[in-house]
């Protein structure tokens, strides 16, 4: 029973620290909370805490505040994330679901994590590479010329431009183009981009010899598509939000604010998200391993088109955070961006 009541303790610590961002004592755990034990024991079972480091006294301080192993066992312990209401959850659909492309849907995510949250949002461009080819498409744009049109399952449109000294406003380059539009979406359709690759390969092998430059130069196209490194994008909002609790941070927020700057130091981060669209990763403080971010913590999880996860999203701000309710504002719009991009 001692251990329970102290996780107890541990509880109300930690809620009342990140309500009011001021050092907890045992008067004020009495006063706010129906622990239904006395001073001196709550005293002892804090004492206890702070020898288990899980609270520490800031300077001369006589209450304590949450360190990052008592934030982490704080977390480890939720019994459930808190849920959204039926309104909030009505608000994040209808603000998504007026996108109108994925540089849309992204844009609105990240306003929406920041203004739901109060920190940052972070959210990664959906990887090409592990997406699914929905239809390739070809435009011709002249004589000449031609647009290669990618579209995968996650929204994204991948475009090229080909130049043919075939003369594709003839019959016979009418012909020619629709013969190779329907075999590479045969061949393609519903496939992973790297797999969709290796099987237009021999393509070019399957025409005559006369059309085999353009069946060559259009999958070409197609390949520089799919190892183009733009998936390794991330766009952030919310950053403004730092100022606000710009005490939280031991000496200044300019070592987050460079960390921030450094893309692959998020594309990282977001990394860390389960393998599983319905559960949030946590890593508090010092468990990030990127020294201007271990005043921070980071939530996040992973989003996708159906069963399939193509990135992340997450909120990055203090250690003081209110986990439950940003954990299930992180899971709710990723659940929600999963389904715009199922559409």
């Amino acid at each position: 029973m001692s251990e329970e009541r102290r996780l107890a303790v541990l509880r109300a610590i930690v809620q009342d620290y990140v309500e009011t961002s001021e050092p907890v004592g045992s008067k004020s755990l009495l006063d706010r909370h129906q622990l239904g034990v006395s001073a001196a024991t709550v005293r002892n079972d804090m004492a206890a805490l702070e020898e288990e480091g899980l609270i520490a006294a800031p300077h001369t301080s006589a209450g304590r505040v949450p360190t990052d192993a008592g934030y982490r066992l704080f977390v480890d312990r939720l019994s459930s994330v808190k849920p959204m209401t039926g309104a909030e959850r009505a608000a994040i659909a209808q603000f998504l679901e007026g996108a109108v492309d994925l540089d849309d849907v992204v844009d609105r995510t990240v306003r929406l994590l920041a203004s739901l949250t109060r920190q940052v949002a972070v959210m990664q461009y959906p990887s090409l590479t592990r997406s699914n080819v929905r239809h390739i498409e070809f435009v011709a744009m002249g004589p000449t010329r031609l647009m290669v049109v990618l579209i995968v399952n996650t929204g994204r449109v991948e475009q090229r431009i080909i130049e043919t000294t075939h003369d594709l406003s003839t019959k016979e380059g009418e012909a020619t183009l629709g013969l190779v539009r329907a075999k590479v979406n045969a061949l393609t359709l519903g496939q992973r981009l790297v797999d969709a690759a290796t099987s237009l390969a021999s393509l070019a092998d399957e025409f005559e010899p006369a059309d085999r430059d353009l069946v060559r130069a259009i999958v070409q196209s197609l390949e520089d598509a799919l190892v183009e490194e733009r998936e390794e994008r991330v766009v952030l909002a919310g950053t403004a939000n730092l100022a606000r609790v710009g005490t939280d941070f031991p000496l200044s927020i300019g070592p987050v604010l460079e960390a921030l700057e450094q893309h692959v130091v998020l594309l990282k981060l977001l990394g860390t998200a389960r393998e599983t669209s319905d559960m949030v990763s946590v890593r508090i403080g010092h468990e990030n391993p990127f020294a201007g971010l271990q005043s921070t913590s980071v939530v996040s999880t992973e989003y996708g088109s159906g069963s399939e996860l193509v990135a992340g999203l997450g909120v990055l701000g203090p250690t003081r955070m209110d986990y439950p309710t940003t954990m299930a504002s992180v899971r709710a719009v990723a659940t929600y961006v999963s389904r715009i991009l199922a559409q």
